[in-house]
């Protein structure tokens, strides 16, 4: 989509927002959980869809579109608890009543690596609060954005409201960047790279917008001298090849008290091993291929960083 699309897309996000936001919430949640249903029905075609465009192994992919689902159900709840408190007041016979209310237009920015699922976090919770949603999916993962999108809008359709309630706008940065800028979005909730996430923090700010972020991380596992290894052992190779180590909660250092070093790494390469890479659509496999060939660079100049450094590789190495 180019920037004639966007400005097109907004306003019709707008109009629909009208409709949606003067429906009582629990009746939102209803639409909410259809949307849940229709996607259960569907999640296995869902799943392989995301496993042949991102490249996770089919059962992340179909694990994904049931985080989606299990958010729904969440939100449905949530839509009957939302509540405000009444305060006492300082006027005789008088009391104050909080009252939440939509903030409008939410824009929903989201990476390549969960391509379903993080989308599904912020629209199925925003959708309750009585707000309309832009959503610009990664440009890898466009026919992902595509799919999930129509099946939402086919729900809403279906209960005579409007599609755009969901609207999408398939782009790149100058997408991102309209997105950022535009005073229309209420509120902006960007999944990317830390780096890309400052830019997009200084620009909402600059307008005084509200934004949310969920940027990368560089996280690590502390192994204490009287630690279980049999939890160890599966627990950090899972944290770190999971997704083919693509997602923010990746275990990407291990900090091991120096009586078990030894141990755990002899443990962890045995385990290394055993992970069979592959075809993602291919049952067997646990670890698919990496989203891109930018991504196979940066695992082999990490390698490379890391032997300058002192490293050395245990298992693999290779691409």
């Amino acid at each position: 989509g180019n920037l004639e699309d966007y400005e097109e897309t907004v306003k019709k996000a707008k109009e629909a927002w009208k409709v949606w936001a003067d429906i009582p919430a629990p009746k939102r949640g209803e639409i909410v959980r259809q949307i849940g249903d229709a996607l259960r029905q569907k999640i296995k075609v869902l799943g392989s869809l995301v496993s042949l465009e991102m490249g996770k192994i089919f059962v992340e992919g179909v694990g994904e579109v049931q985080e989606y689902v299990d958010v729904c159900d969440y939100a449905v709840g949530l839509s009957r608890m939302i509540g405000g408190p009444i305060l006492p007041s300082e006027r005789p016979g008088h009391a104050l009543i909080e009252q939440w209310n939509p903030v409008g237009l939410v824009g929903v920015i989201t990476a390549f690596n969960f391509p379903v699922a993080v989308y599904g976090w912020n629209s199925a919770i925003a959708m309750i609060c009585g707000n309309a949603c832009l959503w610009k999916g990664a440009p890898t993962t466009s026919l992902v954005s595509v799919a999930v999108t129509k099946i939402i809008a086919k729900v809403l359709e279906d209960n005579k409201l409007p599609g755009a309630i969901c609207s999408l706008v398939c782009g790149g940065a100058d997408i991102g960047t309209a997105m950022a800028r535009d005073e229309r979005m209420d509120l902006l909730s960007f999944t990317g790279s830390t780096k890309v996430g400052k830019q997009v923090a200084l620009m909402v700010q600059e307008r005084f917008g509200r934004s949310l972020l969920e940027l990368g991380g560089n996280n690590a596992i502390i192994v204490f001298e009287d630690a279980d290894l049999n939890l160890v052992i599966p627990s950090a190779l899972f944290a770190a090849v999971g997704t083919a180590g693509q997602r923010c909660t990746t275990a990407r250092r291990l900090f091991l008290h120096e009586s078990i070093h030894d141990e755990v790494v002899a443990k962890l390469a045995k385990a290394y091993a055993q992970v069979r890479i592959g075809d993602p659509w291919d049952s067997d496999t646990l670890y698919g291929p990496l989203h891109t060939k930018e991504a196979v660079k940066m695992f082999l100049d990490a390698v490379e960083q890391a032997k300058q450094q002192g490293g050395s590789v245990v298992c693999g190495g290779k691409v």
